[in-house]
């Protein structure tokens, strides 16, 4: 079962360690040495890095590796640097500079205010399944996962100079758009297509790439991307992060296959669980959204662990993700680490270094 990964960074001056919009020149600079394996993204602010599909978590961390280094030398070489956060910690970044185009014209039209703090940074992680009816119904076994993946990968805390309180502030901004968060509980890609469709219709959408759901069936591509959590600080971290959503992803196509439509999970449920895991990331109390009991967020992870584990294991990826697993335990999330950073000396000029640091960090878990 192939993988790949998309990772958004920001740009930020060397000096000021700021947001700043050169992501053109970087990604014009970091082109002759990763070709496609790196683009722009909808505003000027970020760099998208890609991965090509592949069949392995070591393949896969060390195209990650490479892109992130790649990247970094690039921006390095115009006097800038790039952060590995899901939020700015310094700058400006309000309103956005988009990009232009006439997809971001219409986006522009139809969005309008929500256009104007798209400087968020994402890990999109996709997982090859060609049969969109199988993609649709693993998304729904997935539903009751994701607060979970969002506690695990919660890596932005400041905004606009300030700390949020939150442990994923850039998932409450996606919360805001008509499309966004937890997908709907789907029978069919019929069914898919059909909302989709009318979706199109009330002008919630630009069009089918503008959908932000947290896992969807890829646009443009035979997999199921899996798509709700912020930027992970490091390359390890991705790759570790990759490895146990395609593990999550292996573990329940056997249900799928023998009829099982998936739980039914209630909406409120939803959205109280990933409010909670914004807020608190790895360091609270998560929800069950079955039972609605309030558990550990660490004793809700373990509950991921363990039904991911006939995938790992089948991938061979249990040592990786449980080496990350113990170091989150340890370390905790970004979102720890980035104010940990800030409490040496009470700068936020240091989040920006220690970020600058770690996202060009070439590490594993296993």
């Amino acid at each position: 079962m192939r993988f790949g990964v998309e990772e958004e960074f920001l740009v930020v001056d060397a000096e000021t360690r700021s947001v700043t919009a050169r992501a053109g020149d970087v990604v014009r600079a970091a082109g002759g040495r990763l070709g496609a394996r790196v683009a722009g993204e909808i505003t000027e602010h970020q760099v998208e890095g890609r991965t090509d599909p592949c069949d392995s978590a070591g393949e896969l961390a060390g195209q990650l590796a490479e892109g992130r280094a790649a990247i970094a030398a690039a921006a390095a070489g115009l006097g800038l640097r790039i952060i590995a956060s899901g939020t700015p910690v310094l700058g400006d970044a309000v309103p956005a500079p988009v990009t232009r185009g006439e997809r971001q014209d219409r986006g522009n039209a139809t969005f309008r205010g929500l256009h104007a703090e798209l400087s968020l940074c994402a890990l999109h992680v996709h997982v090859e399944i060609p049969d969109r009816d199988t993609a649709v119904l693993v998304s729904n076994h997935l539903r009751p996962y994701l607060p979970v993946l969002l506690a695990l990968a919660a890596n932005s805390p400041y905004w606009d100079g300030r700390d949020t309180g939150y442990a994923s502030w850039r998932s409450l901004f996606w919360a805001r758009w008509p499309v966004a968060g937890a997908p709907p509980y789907f029978t069919s890609a019929a069914h898919y297509d059909e909302l989709v469709a009318m979706l199109v219709e009330a002008e919630a959408l630009v069009d089918a790439g503008t959908i932000f759901w947290d896992v969807r069936p890829s646009a443009h591509l035979p997999t199921l991307e899996v798509r709700g959590a912020d930027v992970p600080m490091t390359a390890a971290e991705s790759a570790a992060m990759a490895a146990l959503v395609r593990g999550l992803v292996a573990s329940l196509l056997p249900l799928v296959e023998s009829g099982d439509p998936g739980p039914v999970v209630e909406p409120e449920m939803m959205r109280v669980a990933y409010w909670k895991a914004a807020r608190d990331g790895m360091a609270g109390a998560g929800v069950d959204v079955l039972t609605g009991a309030t558990l550990p967020a660490r004793d809700l992870a373990a509950r991921l662990l363990d039904a991911a584990l006939p995938g790992l294991e089948e991938h061979g990826d249990l040592a990786r993700v449980t080496g990350w697993l113990t170091t989150l335990a340890e370390d905790g999330d970004g979102a720890a680490r980035q104010r940990a950073a800030e409490a040496k000396n009470g700068l936020l000029t240091d989040v920006v270094d220690h970020l600058v640091e770690q996202t060009a960090q070439n590490g594993t878990f296993n």
